[in-house]
């Protein structure tokens, strides 16, 4: 059903009653919770929201397309309750009980809503200024479904975000905007200004500590300021801002001034704000200007008065149940890090995001490849599998820094943007960040992004998104989870460099929600990227820079069908004088190596490092007794060490020498291609190090 946008005239008129009665039960979870619940120490984190309830619940009945987002922050409790969390949740949250938003493992009023009456609230996060880019993505999946697929019961949604004036001055925002106004995004832009970003002064943010001011000549992009505690003037000014962003003019930025009324925190004290500046936030309360404004339109005292004995009474029976609510179990406490099965077999789907829960469905796959025609380079495999995706699933997004019509600066994404066109296949803005958070969005959106880092070094400004995403399905309680594959070119080519050369997979290895891959070669790397295309959590694909092209690393394509399961190691060649685990440009060299040996060597190519394939290497170390691992990361708390641990615990009375690495040292990839043998593992080094371990 479309929703209409055609006339202004039709939006509806704001519910002033059910704006004062959830602005009533926001005041008195604020006030239970700072007068008892805390001092109690039965809510540990406390953010009030008084001050900038009133226009969020406002803004809030305005989200109520089917298909709205909206990304909030942790003062945005009026917000989820103008759209249809329970004061049972809102409550339970904070108190750490059980079922709810998170199940006892976020912060309490870091919320979200999967399914609501209106708009869909994505996973709020703990980082100021993260929200942005996720909404930013989904507003851009809104014009996906509704220009690209056709889809019409997506046109007139729009994504809201809603950031106080600190978070104007965060990469996140920056790179929101640049994206909202660029692409001419349904997007808006709700800035919450009181003046402080906790003790800090917004003129420390943005010059004059007025964004809308410092924006006028933005581009593509609409602005509106006033006063947010004033429900006469916020009226019209909200009716505008939603107006414009329905009706496909592009983004809005609303700034409205509203005031903190309580600390930061409960812990905060406000001893560094001006005591006039306090009294003229008393002066400026909402609650008392929305009371004098409805009574000036005709109701009564006693209504005001009977809402405000309602909206007490029905925050206390919530409170009373919260209560009741048992402890979280801590038996589950591991779950939902990855996507599950139930006990019957079926997949434990998340309520929203990536392709399952909308039902996509794939043709058949297999694991034994189908060698089609010579021989092919592992950077044509990948563009084949990302063409031959493409083709079979509609909602799959290609895009990064230029792989559109250049084909992406390793040539991967060649012909792809002219074979599917500027919506599917695209160039994006250069920041990280955006590439990232965008993902997220068209994630919760039901689509599957498959984004580019152009090499490793730059993922680092883009890691705080990455590891919020790699949490999501666990801190939702399996309520939301964000599938999508970032394709990673990294390592040494013909020279090194310390910004372009990096591996670094164990940052990833360590980054909770993640699958890691890491091919050796091209038919690996087909596999693999299907297998994680199709996938229903999120996984960076490392594509590494000397493989791209490289000789050995050539295999035929092995099929359209072909999937590589993850944490499945590959036995290259058996053994049983020694085991060798590497994988990634190091496996071409331990099998060069190895020819070398009179000695009957085994060489595991993990293929992926999360998971990976503990049963394999254990199997093979108490066949061999030894082992010896190659990777080019750093030696310090590398891959490898992880091994090592695992292997000195479980099958330390099996090992007949200790368990060996060979790494890169301590240091950044050198750019002289001397310096740079002198410390990749090459081959001679490799030979050497068998021997050592064969000969212990």
């Amino acid at each position: 059903m479309t929703h209409d946008v055609s006339n202004a005239d039709q939006e509806p008129e704001f519910n002033w009653e059910r704006i004062a009665y959830l602005m009533m039960v926001s005041r008195a979870i604020d006030d239970i919770e700072e007068q008892e619940l805390v001092p109690q120490k039965k809510v540990l984190y406390q953010f009030s929201a008084r001050g900038h309830d009133l226009a969020q619940i406002m803004i809030g009945s305005k989200l109520t397309h089917p298909h709205d987002a909206a990304g909030g922050y942790y003062r945005s409790r009026p917000l989820l309750l103008s759209l249809g969390l329970s004061i049972e949740d809102a409550m339970a949250g904070p108190l750490m009980k059980s079922d709810g938003f998170s199940d006892g493992r976020d912060i309490g009023v870091v919320c979200n809503l999967p399914e609501a009456d209106g708009a869909v609230v994505l996973p709020m996060s703990g980082s100021v200024g993260s929200q942005y880019t996720p909404i930013a993505g989904w507003a851009q999946a809104v014009t996906y479904r509704r220009d690209v697929l056709g889809e019409e019961s997506w046109r007139g949604a729009m994504g809201c975000v809603f950031g106080g004036d600190g978070s104007v001055a965060t990469n996140g925002f920056w790179a929101s905007l640049t994206m909202a106004t660029t692409l001419k995004l349904p997007m808006l832009f709700y800035i919450e200004d009181n003046g402080y970003g906790i003790s800090v002064t917004s003129d420390y943010q943005t010059p004059g500590g007025n964004i809308a001011a410092n924006l006028a000549s933005f581009k593509n992009l609409h602005i509106i300021e006033g006063d947010g505690t004033n429900p006469a003037e916020a009226a019209p000014l909200i009716e505008e801002a939603v107006r414009h962003v329905r009706g496909e003019n592009g983004p809005c930025l609303l700034r409205l001034n509203v005031v903190r009324l309580s600390g930061h925190s409960g812990q905060d004290t406000q001893a560094y704000k001006p005591q006039e500046f306090v009294e003229d936030e008393r002066a400026r309360d909402p609650l008392p200007r929305l009371k004098a404004y409805m009574l000036a339109t005709g109701y009564s005292e006693e209504w005001w008065s009977d809402c405000e004995k309602r909206a007490q009474a029905d925050m206390q029976a919530a409170l009373e149940a919260a209560l009741a609510r048992p402890e979280p179990d801590p038996a589950g406490v591991h779950r939902h890090v990855f996507s599950e099965t139930k006990a019957d077999g079926s997949p434990d789907l998340q309520i929203r995001g990536g392709l399952a829960p909308e039902g996509m469905s794939f043709p058949e796959t297999t694991e034994t490849p189908q060698p089609e025609g010579s021989r092919i380079n592992m950077v044509k495999a990948i563009r084949r599998t990302l063409q031959s995706e493409l083709k079979v699933n509609p909602k799959l997004l290609v895009f990064g820094e230029d792989v559109g019509p250049k084909g992406g600066v390793h040539a991967a994404t060649m012909g792809l943007h002219a074979e599917f066109g500027e919506g599917r296949v695209f160039d994006t803005s250069l920041s990280e960040e955006g590439i990232i958070g965008r993902s997220v969005g068209m994630a919760a959106a039901g689509l599957m992004p498959v984004p580019e880092i152009q090499f490793r070094k730059y993922a680092d400004p883009a890691h705080e998104q990455i590891s919020d995403t790699g949490t999501i399905r666990w801190r939702t309680n399996n309520r939301f989870a964000a599938p999508m594959v970032i394709r990673v070119p990294g390592g040494f080519f013909k020279c090194g460099d310390p910004w372009h050369s990096q591996c670094h997979e164990v940052v990833w290895a360590h980054t909770y929600g993640w699958r890691v891959a890491f091919p050796s070669n091209a038919e690996d790397a087909v596999g693999l990227l299907r297998e994680a295309m199709r996938a229903n959590d999120p996984t960076i694909f490392f594509e590494h820079r000397s493989l791209l092209d490289g000789a050995w690393a050539r295999r035929p394509y092995p099929g359209d069908d072909f999937v590589v399961p993850f944490g499945k190691a590959k036995c290259l060649q058996e053994g049983f004088d020694l085991t060798v685990v590497t994988w990634g440009a190091m496996v071409e060299r331990c099998v060069a190596a190895a020819d070398r040996i009179d000695a009957e060597i085994e060489i595991l190519d993990l293929r992926t490092i999360s998971p990976w394939d503990r049963e394999a290497v254990l199997e093979s170390v108490r066949k061999t007794g030894r082992c010896l691992i190659v990777h080019e990361d750093n030696l310090t708390a590398g891959f490898g060490a992880e091994i090592a641990a695992v292997l000195a615990q479980e099958a330390f009375f099996d090992l007949d020498a200790p368990v060996s690495r060979l790494t890169m040292p301590d240091v950044p990839s050198p750019h002289n291609p001397r310096l740079l043998d002198a410390v990749v593992p090459n081959v001679d080094a490799i030979t050497d190090k068998m021997i050592e371990v064969i000969e212990i």
